[in-house]
């Protein structure tokens, strides 16, 4: 038996040269939309050609992942739309082949274009990645205007962390500023705070010009001992200013920079360089934090310890104690003058601000750190998750297609597009909150695939049992049993009729459907409220509702053929009894009045009316 049958070419065929010309589309609809985010940063810089089609290049090489999966949901949906517009479909299913066999050749293709997508994020994207990242940092320093993030710690200059409340993006003015300036160490940092700044490069575009406005300057001149473990206080000097200016050594001429710059980042490692990367990123953050801990133990506790004032009794027990000296503060200090209180006070609250935003700064760092590792762990379920997207997106496309059964680029690119926004949604928000910590990682990643797996079996299943999923009138049903909506008759009268009704069988039918509903009115059980419980849920026997349901619509057919207006106007007014409606059981007793009230006008516009 031959492994790959006709039918298998044709399908295969029909869905590869579709595929070829959906990916470059795709390709191209995701770059430009990626591209246009950095517009901003390539106009106006007197970038080459050259170095304008690596960035092309190397951003293409990045959303290959993102594009393979709408390349095949838009492929495999037009292929089957085709398909089922030509009624091909349906041939194949009549000659006894069901969907699930036509789609196995398409499922091991994309099966492979998994493993493919799973390959290019493990090997090609990441050395891209740096290399884009690499070309963008260049193309941005070549620029005087520094993009930096607002409320954000920006490390972008050597040696500054540079946090801004708020940018003014049309004049370039930075406000409630805080720099972290560590280039003699960490243990003798400058820390400054500003109302405002300002940016700018020097006409030679090496160094920057900072112009700071309205703020403090403290730095720690201990000579970068750190903390005291003596328990004496900590030397800083502290600088107030109106305004400040420094020039900071930075060539913003298009200088591109080691290629190992950004190696550190997540989406610039394959997956075994991540699992090592998060050990050690654990590792590094625990001894962090625990390094923070001692920090913060060692300021707190080397203060000496306050006591009220003791009097000889107390004093062995505070002697036992090996308490060396007990100082009454409130005694000190209201021994001092009113000057010297003063400038206790304001020397304490500056400690008190310096050490607030040391902790701040150092919380800062431990929230960065775990971010890091988050984001690490996101960067390996992202890989899988993409690569399985392909497989998911086909398993949409495919059986919609069968069921739309609509070709061509009209409606499969608007269901494409809707879907595929839907899932890069889903899927972006759930990464962000998971980096953020606000839910679990791994479900932050793997929500968007969590939707979309049942939604693909949901759409093959009915597709493979031929199940109306898109067919207005079975939704239209079932909300008219669901909501009680009645059915109204239309009947006109008709210009030509071959052959008058016969009135003697329809008044003997008369009778006979005013009679059967009588004898349904007088049977006590209609009066019980667990008759219509049990009707409502199917208990009951419905054979008498349906003769009467048959006979009188046959009833109304044959004299639908008559002459007389006002017995087709009552005819109208004849009851379309729904016995299948969830809400029949409300309505039983009104159907059956009416029958038998409009049946006796039907009787008198027969005779004479």
């Amino acid at each position: 038996m031959r492994l790959i049958k006709k039918l298998d070419l044709y399908v295969l065929n029909n869905f590869l040269m579709l595929f070829f010309g959906t990916f470059c589309i795709s390709l191209f609809a995701v770059l430009m939309q990626f591209t246009w985010r950095y517009v901003d940063e390539l106009v106006g810089k007197g970038l080459s050609a050259w170095v304008m089609a690596k960035f092309v290049f190397y951003a293409a090489e990045t959303l290959v992942p993102l594009a393979l999966p709408l390349a095949v949901l838009l492929a495999s949906l037009i292929s089957f739309g085709n398909m089922g517009e030509r009624l091909e479909l349906l041939a194949i299913k009549a000659s006894g082949i069901s969907l699930f066999r036509t789609l196995r050749p398409l499922m091991i293709v994309s099966a492979m274009l998994a493993g493919v997508s799973f390959y290019f994020q493990n090997v090609v994207v990441p050395d891209a990645d740096n290399k884009f990242f690499v070309l963008l940092y260049s193309i941005r320093m070549k620029s005087p205007e520094l993009d930096i993030p607002e409320r954000v710690f920006y490390n972008g200059i050597e040696g500054n962390n540079i946090y801004v409340s708020r940018k003014d993006k049309k004049t370039g003015w930075l406000y409630d500023v805080i720099i972290y300036n560590y280039t003699d160490g960490v243990r003798r940092a400058h820390i400054i705070l500003a109302d405002s700044a300002r940016m700018e490069a020097t006409s030679d575009n090496r160094h920057l010009l900072l112009h700071l406005y309205g703020g403090e300057q403290f730095e720690n001149t201990d000579g970068g001992s750190g903390f005291q473990t003596n328990g004496g206080n900590v030397p800083y000097r502290r600088e107030t200013f109106v305004e400040k200016h420094f020039i900071i050594d930075f060539d913003t001429n298009l200088n591109m920079v080691g290629d190992n710059t950004f190696s550190s980042d997540a989406k610039t490692k394959g997956v075994s360089q991540l699992m090592v990367d998060i050990d050690s990123l654990n590792a590094f953050n625990d001894s962090l934090g625990y390094m923070y801990y001692k920090d913060s133990r060692r300021i707190v506790y080397h203060v000496p310890q306050t006591t009220m004032s003791v009097d000889s009794a107390d004093a062995a027990q505070a002697a036992s104690m090996d308490v060396k000296e007990t100082v009454d503060i409130d005694s000190v200090f209201a021994g001092l003058s009113s000057q010297e209180r003063q400038s206790v006070v304001l020397n304490a609250s500056q400690k008190v601000s310096l050490q607030t935003m040391d902790t701040d700064f150092k919380s800062q760092m431990m929230v960065v750190s775990q971010q890091n590792v988050r984001k690490h762990i996101a960067e390996i379920y992202q890989k899988i998750t993409m690569s399985l997207a392909v497989l998911l997106f086909f398993f949409i496309g495919a059986p919609l297609g069968a069921i739309i059964r609509k070709g061509g680029l009209g409606v499969s690119v608007v269901v494409s597009v809707l879907i595929f926004i839907f899932y890069y949604v889903v899927n972006t928000a759930g990464v962000k909150v998971g980096r953020e910590g606000s839910i679990p990682i791994e479900i932050g990643v793997w929500l968007s695939t969590i939707i979309l797996a049942p939604i693909g079996l949901f759409l093959t299943v009915k597709a493979n049992n031929d199940s109306a999923v898109f067919n207005k009138d079975a939704y239209v049903l079932f909300f008219r049993r669901l909501w009680g909506i009645r059915q109204k008759r239309h009947i006109t009268g008709k210009e030509v009729i071959i052959q008058d009704p016969d009135y003697k069988e329809a008044e003997r039918l008369i009778d006979e459907l005013s009679a059967d509903a009588r004898r349904y009115l007088s049977d006590k059980k209609l009066k019980r409220f667990t008759y219509f419980v049990r009707l409502y849920l199917g208990k009951v026997d419905m054979s008498d509702i349906e003769s009467i349901s048959e006979r009188l619509e046959y009833l109304v057919d044959m004299l639908s053929n008559s002459k007389k207006r006002q017995l087709i106007a009552d005819l109208n007014a004849m009851p379309v009894i729904d016995y299948s409606s969830f809400r029949f059981y409300r309505r039983v007793r009104g159907d059956m009045r009416n029958i038998i009230s409009v049946g006796e006008k039907i009787k008198k516009d027969i005779y004479g009316k």
